[in-house]
């Protein structure tokens, strides 16, 4: 029974994996080549001292405009499945995070922000923790595997009041995703303010991100309705500064209906195309990231190698000097004391104590000096010996001084961080390129890898 159970899991587990992309994959591995307990890149850098965050599993995008621009109807749409409710009241509405997962789960407040650490600074806006949501679906269509959407709250324009400062938080957001849709409603809220005044503030350090659309093209009327609506928008935002820009595109789209067909050019395909666009660039990104952050790491590595040599040279030069002042320290007063004590004893008293040739050496290398005491006029020789006192504990005190060295890498910590540095540069880099070839082999032959 419990091989049946374990070859059936073990089914089940091949099956899933061959249902994920190769861009999925590569994702989750250079993620786990960060996460791992022992051998991630974020520990191998914290030990370093360095602070390295690991690559996200997707891409996450924002959707945002007017209330009932289309933006919960796209996301319906886009995984096939009614996850996000629509036509609702703005006053209920706040953030939903809609990603992919295991089974269908709602969760809100705390259990978001748990889910999206990298999103825990979004509870700094007061008021806005309790209007956080996410809704899991186990949807494979599309790219949605790869993606996280955030469904913001409908914009209007007027005195209606939200219980968080939206525009701040909409801001915030936008800083952090990797995408940006913009939906324009054609119908009588296309040009909203707070709309456009958020897009222009986005544009300022994220241009790149955003992208415009005319939703619900469908209901706008005729083809010259549309272009008339599409030329309002487009001047309006070009009034703002860094919005005026040439080769401004906003396509029109619509959630297609077999009953209700439509004459209206639906572009709706050309958002998927942006998202996969975006999920690539992203894919690149992350590789590239390794490649850096490998190089980080092997250069923080042998900075503090470097650093361990120049410390063991200096704590060399440093005992050296503290070895001869010390020496010095404690010989200055032995001379001196038998200088005094050759000068004060008589010859036969010193070959009785220490024989013939133990007098004779000592006469040797003390007689310089009983001479050169002797020179030292009597009421001279207590500051004379005070003074040679004093310069025999400041050169004890230097020695002590040298002695202070500094911290060095044992042996152990040397063969560590070569391990690790070793890691890095031939089992990370060696894997990164392993994925990066995997990923060139879905746009390209096997015979242009060479």
């Amino acid at each position: 029974m419990s091989g049946k159970v374990k070859s059936r899991a073990a089914a089940n587990a091949d099956s899933m994996a061959g249902s994920v992309s190769c861009n999925e994959r590569i994702l989750r591995e250079c993620h786990q080549l960060y996460t791992e307990a022992d051998s991630g890149l974020i520990t191998i850098a914290s030990a370093l001292g360095l602070s390295l965050l690991p690559p996200r599993k997707k891409i996450t995008v924002m959707l945002m405009g007017n209330h009932s621009a289309g933006k919960s109807s796209f996301i319906n749409w886009y995984i096939e499945e009614h996850i996000q409710r629509t036509g609702v009241a703005i006053e209920t509405q706040g953030f939903s995070f809609i990603t992919s997962g295991r089974k269908r789960e709602s969760l809100t407040g705390n259990a978001t922000l748990h889910l999206y650490p990298h999103f825990k600074p979004l509870q700094e806006f007061k008021g806005v923790s309790e209007y956080l949501s996410t809704e899991i679906s186990t949807s494979k269509q599309k790219k949605f595997s790869l993606v996280t959407f955030v469904d913001t709250p409908g914009l209007v324009d007027g005195d209606m009041k939200y219980p968080f400062d939206v525009d701040q938080a909409i801001l915030w957001l936008g800083e952090l995703c990797d995408l940006v849709l913009v939906f324009f409603d054609p119908m009588g809220q296309a040009l909203c303010k707070r709309t456009l005044n958020i897009v222009e503030n986005l544009n300022q350090g994220n241009g790149d991100k955003l992208r415009f659309y005319l939703s619900k093209a469908d209901e706008a009327g005729s083809e010259s309705d549309r272009q008339r609506v599409m030329m309002q928008i487009v001047q309006e935002l070009c009034k703002r500064p860094g919005l005026n820009k040439c080769g401004f595109d906003m396509p029109t789209i619509y959630i297609p209906n077999p009953n209700r067909p439509s004459r209206c050019v639906n572009q709706i395909e050309e958002a998927c195309r942006t998202i996969e666009r975006t999920i690539n660039q992203t894919v690149q990104n992350t590789l590239n990231s390794v490649e850096k952050d490998c190089e980080l790491i092997a250069e923080a590595v042998e900075k503090r190698l470097r650093g361990d040599s120049e410390s063991c040279s200096y704590n060399r030069r440093a005992r050296t000097q503290g070895c001869l002042f010390g020496m010095l320290g404690f010989l200055l007063p032995l001379f001196l004391l038998a200088s005094l004590i050759l000068g004060s004893l008589s010859r036969d008293f010193l070959v009785l104590a220490m024989g013939e040739d133990g007098t004779e050496t000592l006469s040797l290398y003390l007689t310089p000096l009983a001479r050169l005491w002797q020179l030292v006029p009597e009421q001279q020789c207590l500051y004379v010996c005070l003074g040679l006192g004093a310069l025999s504990l400041i050169l004890l005190v230097l020695a002590r001084i040298s002695f202070r060295t500094r911290l060095t890498l044992s042996g152990r910590q040397k063969k560590q961080l070569l391990q690790r540095r070793d890691y890095v540069q031939e089992v990370v880099k060696q894997k990164k390129r392993q994925l990066y070839e995997e990923y060139l082999r879905q746009s390209v032959g096997d015979q242009d890898m060479a």
